[in-house]
């Protein structure tokens, strides 16, 4: 679901942004969590700056990919209760307009259409699992930590356990929410919810790495292909074959397709244009 059409999103660069920091650098969009004298522990408006940034990337064709970055020591350390309860003002001034629906983290990142990758250098807690769960690459020092402490609070990752049944089974993502162990970076890895595991000092270039692999492919078929992987959710199993080659239809018809073939011929290295 995306929180904002296009029409919305005129003047995007002039908007002031109080919960988060954005630098649109060639095709990525790198966004910054910027609470850190919070953990990085998302309110309303935070929440509403990611719906509005993260519909930024899926509506403009010059961003071809995301990455999701935090200040401070925490990366993310889940929701405010305290602000989603109704307590009084910070103070932060962000003239995002509110998208008037309810936002659900767990869907946002799925609907963007475009890779999306969590440089994650830094302790990531309950709600913050929805954040790295929807990116499609997780990138985690090798001191970071993952934990969901909601049942040490009175509470459950409700949320939370939907977004990681898409990535664990059923018995490891219980076990999680259960017990609520941290895991190690490693021990992330090694289950499914880290994708790539580094030191500390190499956490950058590891990501512009994976970024600079991603951008070999074409970014209509990658856009393509996350948008059909977007909309087997909703299509019945009897005719998720019927609905793909639709999608497959549709990206032979690209200008990328045309290219790449083009390239293949001339044994040559594309030169995409994303459309």
């Amino acid at each position: 679901m995306n929180y904002y059409d296009a029409g919305v999103l005129n003047g995007f660069s002039q908007k002031r942004f109080g919960y988060l920091k954005l630098v649109h650098s060639d095709k990525t969009l790198y966004i910054n969590l910027n609470r850190p004298e919070k953990k990085n522990a998302m309110n309303p408006g935070m929440m509403n700056e990611l719906a509005y940034a993260m519909a930024y990337a899926h509506h403009n064709p010059d961003v071809w990919a995301v990455v999701l970055r935090a200040e401070g020591d925490v990366f993310c350390a889940g929701a405010d209760l305290k602000a989603f309860a109704g307590a009084g003002g910070d103070g932060v001034v962000s003239d995002i307009p509110d998208p008037g629906k309810e936002i659900l983290l767990g869907e946002l990142f799925l609907t963007v259409h475009k890779p999306c990758i969590a440089r994650v250098h830094g302790p990531v807690y309950a709600g913050g699992f929805l954040l790295i769960c929807g990116c499609h690459y997780v990138v985690a020092a090798e001191g970071a930590s993952f934990s969901l402490p909601e049942v040490k609070r009175g509470l459950f990752p409700m949320q939370v356990m939907a977004s990681l049944l898409q990535i664990l089974p059923p018995r490891k993502t219980l076990d999680l929410c259960l017990r609520g162990k941290a895991l190690t970076a490693a021990e992330a890895l090694e289950i499914g919810l880290a994708t790539h595991v580094c030191p500390a000092d190499k956490l950058d270039q590891t990501v512009e790495n994976l970024i600079a692999e991603l951008y070999e492919s074409s970014p209509n078929a990658v856009r393509m292909g996350l948008k059909a992987f977007d909309g087997l959710r909703s299509v019945p199993a009897a005719e998720a074959h019927a609905y793909l080659k639709s999608m497959l239809g549709q990206t032979i018809a690209s200008e990328d397709f045309k290219e790449g073939l083009a390239a293949f011929t001339e044994k040559r290295k594309p030169v995409w244009k994303g459309r």
